[in-house]
Protein backbone atom coordinates (compact mmCIF):
# COMPACT_ATOMS: atom_id res chain seq x y z
CA UNK A 1 0.00 0.00 0.00
CA UNK A 2 2.90 2.43 0.81
CA UNK A 3 4.15 1.63 -2.74
CA UNK A 4 1.54 2.01 -4.11
CA UNK A 5 1.19 6.05 -3.01
CA UNK A 6 4.94 6.30 -3.34
CA UNK A 7 4.65 5.95 -7.00
CA UNK A 8 1.76 7.97 -7.55
CA UNK A 9 3.91 10.80 -5.70
CA UNK A 10 6.56 10.41 -7.78
CA UNK A 11 4.49 10.67 -11.45
CA UNK A 12 2.55 14.05 -10.06
CA UNK A 13 5.49 15.34 -9.24
CA UNK A 14 6.77 15.00 -12.51
CA UNK A 15 3.40 16.39 -14.51
CA UNK A 16 3.80 19.44 -11.74
CA UNK A 17 7.28 20.00 -12.81
CA UNK A 18 6.20 20.24 -16.37
CA UNK A 19 3.45 22.34 -15.87
CA UNK A 20 5.34 24.97 -14.28
CA UNK A 21 8.23 25.02 -16.76
CA UNK A 22 5.49 25.46 -19.37
CA UNK A 23 3.41 28.70 -17.14
CA UNK A 24 7.43 30.02 -16.43
CA UNK A 25 7.72 29.68 -20.26
CA UNK A 26 4.90 31.78 -20.79
CA UNK A 27 5.27 34.39 -18.40
CA UNK A 28 8.95 34.60 -20.51
CA UNK A 29 7.02 35.25 -23.73
CA UNK A 30 4.47 37.48 -22.54
CA UNK A 31 7.39 39.89 -21.10
CA UNK A 32 9.23 39.04 -24.55
CA UNK A 33 6.11 40.57 -26.55
CA UNK A 34 5.13 43.44 -24.00
CA UNK A 35 8.18 44.97 -22.59
CA UNK A 36 11.45 43.59 -24.69
CA UNK A 37 10.46 43.52 -28.01
CA UNK A 38 8.20 47.48 -27.53
CA UNK A 39 11.30 48.91 -26.20
CA UNK A 40 13.69 47.32 -29.52
CA UNK A 41 11.26 48.78 -31.88
CA UNK A 42 11.77 52.33 -29.99
CA UNK A 43 15.05 52.07 -30.00
CA UNK A 44 15.39 51.35 -33.40
CA UNK A 45 13.40 54.07 -34.44
CA UNK A 46 15.03 56.53 -32.46
CA UNK A 47 18.34 55.33 -34.12
CA UNK A 48 16.72 55.85 -37.14
CA UNK A 49 15.59 59.37 -36.17
CA UNK A 50 19.07 60.54 -35.01
CA UNK A 51 20.49 59.01 -38.16
CA UNK A 52 17.95 61.28 -40.58
CA UNK A 53 18.33 64.89 -38.84
CA UNK A 54 19.62 67.04 -41.54
CA UNK A 55 20.09 70.65 -41.96
CA UNK A 56 17.10 72.96 -41.42
CA UNK A 57 14.88 70.15 -39.07
CA UNK A 58 13.17 71.55 -35.88
CA UNK A 59 14.41 69.34 -32.87
CA UNK A 60 14.31 69.34 -29.06
CA UNK A 61 16.79 68.20 -26.80
CA UNK A 62 16.25 65.91 -24.04
CA UNK A 63 16.55 69.00 -21.44
CA UNK A 64 13.61 70.65 -23.58
CA UNK A 65 15.79 72.99 -25.52
CA UNK A 66 13.64 74.31 -28.80
CA UNK A 67 15.96 75.08 -32.16
CA UNK A 68 16.78 74.11 -35.75
CA UNK A 69 19.42 72.19 -37.08
CA UNK A 70 22.14 75.03 -38.46
CA UNK A 71 24.53 71.77 -38.90
CA UNK A 72 25.76 68.32 -38.44
CA UNK A 73 29.19 67.84 -37.42
CA UNK A 74 29.47 63.98 -37.04
CA UNK A 75 27.93 62.78 -33.93
CA UNK A 76 27.59 66.73 -32.87
CA UNK A 77 24.96 68.87 -34.28
CA UNK A 78 24.79 73.00 -34.21
CA UNK A 79 21.46 74.10 -33.20
CA UNK A 80 20.60 77.12 -33.65
CA UNK A 81 18.10 79.17 -30.83
CA UNK A 82 17.71 82.36 -32.08
CA UNK A 83 19.17 84.28 -34.79
CA UNK A 84 22.68 84.42 -34.19
CA UNK A 85 22.93 82.01 -30.75
CA UNK A 86 24.13 78.40 -31.68
CA UNK A 87 25.11 75.65 -29.27
CA UNK A 88 26.12 72.79 -30.52
CA UNK A 89 24.95 69.43 -28.65
CA UNK A 90 25.49 65.30 -28.69
CA UNK A 91 23.05 63.39 -31.06
CA UNK A 92 21.86 61.91 -28.42
CA UNK A 93 20.79 64.18 -26.31
CA UNK A 94 17.69 64.82 -29.36
CA UNK A 95 14.21 63.54 -27.82
CA UNK A 96 12.43 61.81 -30.64
CA UNK A 97 9.38 61.48 -28.26
CA UNK A 98 9.77 65.97 -27.82
CA UNK A 99 10.70 66.58 -31.31
CA UNK A 100 7.66 64.57 -32.39
CA UNK A 101 5.24 66.45 -30.22
CA UNK A 102 7.04 69.89 -30.81
CA UNK A 103 6.26 69.36 -34.36
CA UNK A 104 2.71 67.76 -34.19
CA UNK A 105 1.41 71.32 -32.10
CA UNK A 106 2.70 74.15 -34.85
Amino acid sequence: MYNFILLQADGGAGSGIMGQVFLFGSIILIMYFFMIRPQQRKQKETTRFISEIKKGDQVVTVGGIHGKVYAVEGDQLIVELDKGLKIKVEKSAISLDYTKKANETK
